[in-house]
């Protein structure tokens, strides 16, 4: 009889993970609140809950279990719902992380309090309840500062306030820009911790972490999106040294255990400031961008995705199994057309005819409004290069971002 898996989330980046659930065998659930979610086609049953309100979705599958089903595992993709997940693996007695684990992997301010009990190396932070007191703040300290909102996602209300520049923004707008993004209204600054900023991901498996994936992010567009933080997708391997490496390496995982990841993947962001590892933030879930469905198997041929497939289901992955078996280029970016109603875009098929180019996905069509890139959902399509090395990935994918055009009015 096949295991019975349970895929919260149905958009267009959880496709890989439906796929990958799809070829081991097992009998595929997935709950999205979107009747038209392109990953209900992967699916063998469609189930109208709600990513991110768990009580929804836990009625919604109580629904369904009525009916004789009894899922073996369940597991969120591309989507930051380790509370819904961590409900529903209650309700059924599944294997995945707790519901307070899920608590301090999507509250900012909590999940940077357990760090620094833990001793985990992390910037400056504070939350704040007011313009005034950003403003205080900003004068007594002098410094670049990241303001957030404490639980959002996809860089929604993030912005970076370079202290007395030319483009700092208002401390009132920003303040309220933070707020907004905010489910509870709530708030938090930072310090900016200059240098490499980088992605990893990896498990937890019997009390051991691996991390596998290891991508140094781009943010080449700093200053053009200034006050907002957006990045524009990364490479592989990493051009840090194999010590430091290690030591982002370590550091991730000592942070996953820290906010009680067992038998489960992470997913951080990491960055390298005076040689030293520092977090900026951690996630108890697989990762969005196709890091872990694509970036990571062509980096370093684990199968990331079928890994964390066999912990949800409550398999143990043979450690063999987590490790790099080499280390291939790989390079991601992403398109920024103007704002404004796109009237055509051209190019496309000749960047896929390019050599290396394993990707290139489109996320808008002419008629539709590109809005000015505040966050990380406005990017309007993605690009992915192949090659022995990093620096021939780089050349690739950046030729093919340069041949599509996408023309706004």
């Amino acid at each position: 009889m096949k295991k019975t898996l349970i895929v919260i989330g149905a958009g267009l980046e959880s496709i890989p993970v439906l796929q990958r659930a799809n070829e081991m065998g097992l009998h595929v659930l997935a709950v999205d609140a979107n009747p038209q979610a392109p990953g209900f086609a992967y699916a063998h049953e469609p189930i109208i809950g709600c990513v991110y309100t768990p009580e929804i979705t836990v009625a919604a599958l109580t629904k369904w279990s009525k009916k004789g089903g009894k899922p073996q595992g369940v597991i969120c993709a591309a989507v930051d719902a380790p509370g819904t997940v961590a409900a529903v693996a209650e309700f059924f007695g599944l294997t995945a992380v707790s519901n307070e684990t899920a608590r301090l992997a999507t509250d900012k301010k909590a999940m940077k309090d357990r760090f620094r009990e833990r001793g985990i190396p992390i910037p400056w932070y504070k939350e704040i309840f007011s313009a005034q007191e950003l403003t205080q703040i900003l004068e007594e300290r002098r410094e670049t500062l990241v303001i957030k909102p404490v639980d959002s996602r996809g860089a929604r209300g993030v912005l970076r306030l370079v202290y007395e520049s030319a483009d700092m923004p208002d401390p009132r707008w920003a303040f309220e820009c933070a707020k907004k993004e905010s489910p509870t209204g709530r708030v938090m600054v930072e310090k900016h911790l200059d240098g490499p900023q980088i992605s990893t991901e990896g498990f937890v498996v019997g009390g051991q972490p691996f991390c596998p994936g290891f991508s140094d992010r781009n943010y080449e567009f700093l200053d053009r999106f200034a006050p907002n933080i957006i990045e524009n997708g990364g490479d592989l391997p990493s051009f840090l040294d194999q010590d430091t490496q290690a030591a982002v390496k370590e550091l991730s995982g000592r942070a996953a255990i820290a906010l009680g990841i067992e038998n489960s993947m992470f997913k951080g962001d990491m960055v390298v400031h005076d040689g030293k590892p520092y977090v900026i933030e951690m996630a108890a879930r697989l990762s969005g961008g196709y890091f872990c469905s694509h970036e990571i198997p062509w980096n370093t041929g684990v199968d990331f995705v079928g890994a964390a497939i066999r912990l949800a289901i409550g398999e143990t992955p043979e450690a063999k199994d987590l490790i790099p078996s080499f280390q291939r280029g790989v390079a991601q970016r992403y398109l920024f057309p103007k704002p404004g109603k796109v009237i055509a875009i051209e190019g496309v098929e000749e960047a896929k005819a390019m050599e290396g180019i394993s990707m290139v996905e489109i996320r808008t069509a002419v008629g539709e409004t590109i809005s000015p890139a505040t966050s990380h959902p406005a990017r309007a399509g993605v690009v992915m290069a192949r090659a022995a090395t990093r620096e021939e990935a780089i050349t690739r994918v950046k030729a093919a971002v340069e041949a599509i055009k996408i023309i706004t009015e």
